[in-house]
């Protein structure tokens, strides 16, 4: 199984919905068809699209330096050039002044973003911010005019097994509309920081990325962000940012430019079956202490290793991801009662939550194909270099692939007989590798995480995941 970033729409919830104006079938109390639904919801659903110039220095014939050097001039040396990169996504406006909410994925590194509504209208949009750990970001158009909008739903407003429905631009089919349930709620899948994800099985595809979740109300639950899939194509699991995450991450954009998170100070893992007995749970919660950051406000209050975190201001931790979105969430320079349990006892104590320090490069930085060709960097026996434009044409991969090349696997690496020399690594941990530096930072960051490593792997034009156990 893969995990694939697209270009998406969004995620609804089946709630019964009394006068709505969609007709129901009384027998079996659920939907007939979703024609008014999607008529009315439609015009609001927005088309993305980016574009962003990557700067290549054209191969000369004959290397600076060079006694031939002066020969490249009857050679056809056309010196550096330039190619634009193109890709496409989904988005939907939350008000009549034109803030539009999309994937940071979809956006990320563009120099131009375009908006395109189904009746036609066309505008330029300015980005307003992104948040990369949570995978949303905020446009805003100026139409000179009322245009459609659509809400978030509240808190919590989806249960697994209500109808919903997404509407974007799936493989460039605008305007496509997609109806399932909602299969799981709170997932985890690697991908973000703060995973919460809504499970689907509405068929989301690439192009559907950054789109609308709707619920029967015609409220947005949730937006559209990533499947997996084998084939890279819709196979019934796909999976959504939840309203009230995205909505709390747009407001900071949307009044700061930037998101401001709570920072507590501790690294936590999952409490088993196990675990939970061995501190007199009956069942498993909460979130078991690993580690404590120095001079944190988690050591400032006295948590240690080895404390059972059950509850954050009065909300019980159903498990232990639930813990990094409450801090996020929580108010800076505020205290906030954390409730645990110290060798088998039950203790409260009150912590004073610090702002988390976040950087988020600006549009317009490094771009795939700046770096160094030749420069090679090496984790866990895995040695990789630059993607370079030489080896994209040769693989005919798209523009907007990313990755690193590896140009060898030491003999006692625990990728040896698993990757290959050649092979192009795309992801790492369900994360996409910009470069060098970037897969070299998520390698030793799943490795922290004691877990197995999922790589996505590009051989010989087809796609192929591989899991590494971090070295002893």
């Amino acid at each position: 199984m893969m995990l694939r970033v697209l270009f998406t729409i969004s995620l609804l919830a089946v709630m019964a919905l009394p006068m709505t104006g969609f007709a129901q079938d009384s027998a079996f109390d659920r939907p007939r068809d979703f024609v008014e639904l999607s008529e009315r919801l439609s015009p609001a659903v927005v088309n993305i699209s980016t574009a962003q110039t990557i700067e290549i220095s054209a191969n000369r014939a004959f290397p600076k330096g060079s006694p031939l050097e002066k020969f490249n001039d009857f050679v056809g040396d056309g010196g550096d050039q330039n190619r634009i990169a193109r890709s496409l996504g989904s988005g939907f406006v939350i008000d009549k002044d034109g803030y539009i909410v999309t994937n940071n994925h979809v956006i990320e590194g563009a120099d131009e973003i375009e908006v395109a509504f189904p009746n036609g209208d066309t505008y330029d949009a300015t980005l307003i911010g992104r948040d990369p750990s949570t995978d949303i970001a905020l446009l805003k158009i100026e139409a000179g005019k009322d245009i459609p909008f659509v809400d978030f739903a509240g808190r919590d407003s989806v249960k697994v097994g209500e109808w919903v429905l997404a509407i974007g631009n799936p493989l460039g089919y605008s305007s496509s509309v997609a109806v399932g349930i909602v299969s799981a709620r709170h997932r985890q899948i690697s991908m973000t920081n703060y995973d919460d994800f809504i499970q689907t099985d509405v068929a989301i595809n690439k192009g559907n990325s950054g789109g609308p979740l709707f619920n029967m109300d015609g409220d947005v639950v949730g937006v559209n962000t990533a499947i997996v899939s084998p084939t890279g194509f819709s196979v019934g699991l796909s999976f959504s940012i939840p309203a009230d995450l995205a909505s709390s991450v747009v407001d900071q954009l949307r009044q700061y430019g930037e998101t401001r998170r709570g920072f507590l100070g501790v690294r936590v893992q999952p409490v088993t079956k196990a675990i939970a007995k061995s501190y007199k749970l009956k069942e498993a919660y909460g979130a078991l202490v690993r580690s404590v950051t120095e001079d944190s406000p988690a050591e400032k209050a006295g948590l240690k290793r080895g404390d059972l975190i059950t509850a954050l201001g009065g909300v019980r931790l159903e498990n232990s991801g639930k813990l990094a979105r409450l801090i996020a969430e929580a108010e800076i320079d505020a205290p906030l009662k954390i409730e645990y349990i110290r060798r088998k006892k039950r203790k409260t104590v009150e912590v004073m939550i610090e702002r988390l320090e976040e950087k988020v490069e600006k549009q317009g930085g490094k771009k795939p194909g700046d770096e160094q060709a030749g420069a090679t960097s090496s984790v866990m026996g895995i040695t990789v270099e630059v993607l370079s434009e030489k080896t994209r044409s040769r693989m005919g991969l798209d523009d907007d692939v990313t990755g690193v090349r590896v140009t060898k696997i030491s003999f006692r690496s625990v990728a040896q007989g698993k990757l290959h020399k050649g092979d192009i690594i795309m992801e790492v941990a369900q994360e996409k590798v910009k470069d060098p530096e970037d897969f070299i930072a998520k390698m030793q960051a799943a490795k922290d995480n004691e877990d197995a490593i999922l790589l996505l792997i590009n051989r010989s034009g087809g796609a192929v995941f591989y899991s590494l156990e971090p070295e002893a």
